[in-house]
């Protein structure tokens, strides 16, 4: 078949907000080799599949997209990059219809990568061994997108090797940012309007650890003067990361947001060791205490995994209870998969389908009426929201404090701060009336 290759790409991109990034990096890559990348429900001539492989679900995900893509168009290119790549080259080397398999690395080269398939048609795989990798490969994000918030990679790889997370194995080892790249990024983003920054990595706690006397407050310290930046925001952190020196050093920036993911998996001491957790339920619990002195508002998020090998009834109630003391204001809820590769894989005491099933519905239940205690808190106080769109109406962003809240206003809020008497909680939706923007 003698093939004819045009220039409409399109992405899918599957897991987390470093993903999220590497794709918004990989398609300015495209426009600025003059592709044009395409959003709508029309065949594309290239398709790039940035995969997740946190779970076997999302492995299932990723081989699904894949698929879809190819019978969208049969005669496009089809590039699969991402952790899932990573871990299992040639696993989706032997999907039908995959063209270029790229990993974690080199995502810097994915044009020329198309460009050389397109004269030779022959299959390319550069995924290699990500271990030896010690240096950052950055992608940056320079245009804006109509959007307020920036996703910025400051951090990649992990060196915890948690039992039950194959992350490590498909990012390496940490390696940090150079700063003053991160600067310069942060200052064009700053150029292109936007707003707010969130600081985000595979494990954003161990920044600076592989630099010469430099860490994550510091890098806060040196973006923080930035001007039009009004907000820079956290990812995912370790509890142990959020030391007295810490919250001293980003309570003298008013930039900072009072908003922290802290990652907990579970309440129960003898499951987090089983997980290979670096800290235990009073260490957690001991952390919140010291964020709520600094920050009495913060909005405190985390993820949990329900059904860990070996997770008794008892455990898993040791979990309701740390969630009940915290009092979070949102949680991601997990069912524990089993992926190949792992420690907890082979363990003993896998839990039944219906038990996380179970256990999953009665966490979701308690941490969705924690949300709506700690969000209706907040009705008759004003509270400043960053403006991200406008639906039905209503505009609608988030506080620093990460709550969303939809309001009434008769002025052009978009990308500006807008203070906000909050008035209702409706339908699980924290309402109010605008009292001015900083650019009325």
């Amino acid at each position: 078949m003698n093939l004819t290759y045009k220039n409409k790409v399109k992405f899918h991109t599957l897991g987390c907000k470093v993903n999220q990034y590497e794709t918004e990096a990989a398609s300015e890559l495209f426009e600025k080799a003059g592709y044009e990348v395409i959003e709508e429900d029309f065949p594309a001539d290239v398709y790039v599949i940035n995969t997740c492989t946190v779970t076997s679900l999302s492995d299932s995900k990723s081989r699904q997209i894949i698929r879809r893509s190819k019978r969208e168009n049969p005669n496009s290119i089809m590039v699969v990059m991402g952790c899932y790549s990573q871990v299992s080259a040639e696993e989706v080397a032997d999907i039908e219809g995959v063209d270029i398999v790229i990993g974690t690395t080199e995502r810097n080269e994915i044009v020329e990568l198309v460009e050389k398939f397109k004269n030779k048609k022959e299959q390319i795989n550069i995924v290699r061994d990500i271990k030896k990798d010690k240096t950052f490969q950055p992608l940056d994000i320079k245009a804006i997108k109509n959007m307020t918030r920036a996703y910025l990679k400051v951090q990649d790889g992990c060196n915890r090797y948690c039992s039950y997370c194959i992350i490590p194995y498909a990012r390496g080892n940490i390696r940090s940012r150079d700063p003053r790249d991160v600067v310069a990024e942060v200052e064009m983003l700053s150029q292109n309007g936007y707003k707010e920054v969130v600081l985000t990595g595979i494990h954003v706690a161990s920044y600076g650890k592989d630099l010469d006397n430099f860490d994550l407050l510091k890098l806060i310290e040196v973006i923080h003067p930035i001007e039009g930046i009004e907000r820079i925001r956290l990812s995912s952190l370790e509890p142990r990361l959020i030391t007295e020196e810490f919250l001293q050093g980003v309570s003298k920036l008013p930039k900072f947001c009072d908003h922290f993911h802290l990652s907990l998996q579970s309440g129960s001491n003898t499951v987090l060791q089983r997980m290979n957790r670096k800290y235990t339920r009073e260490d957690y619990l001991e952390t919140v205490e010291r964020i709520r002195r600094y920050y009495p508002k913060a909005g405190i998020t985390t993820d949990i995994i329900v059904g860990f090998p070996g997770e008794t009834e008892e455990e898993f109630q040791e979990t309701i209870d740390l969630v009940k003391k915290v009092s979070f204001s949102r949680v991601h809820i997990f069912k524990y998969s089993i992926r190949k590769g792992t420690p907890a894989a082979t363990m003993k005491g896998q839990v039944n389908g219906k038990v996380k099933n179970a256990r999953s519905r009665e966490l979701i239940a308690l941490t969705e009426s924690l949300r709506s205690d700690f969000e209706s808190s907040f009705i008759g106080k004003d509270m400043e929201v960053l403006v991200e769109r406008k639906t039905d109406g209503l505009y609608h962003g988030h506080t620093s404090n990460y709550v969303e809240v939809f309001f009434t206003g008769k002025g052009d809020y978009f990308n500006t701060l807008v203070k906000v008497e909050i008035t209702d909680f409706i339908d699980g939706k924290l309402r109010g009336r605008a009292k001015g923007g900083k650019n009325d």
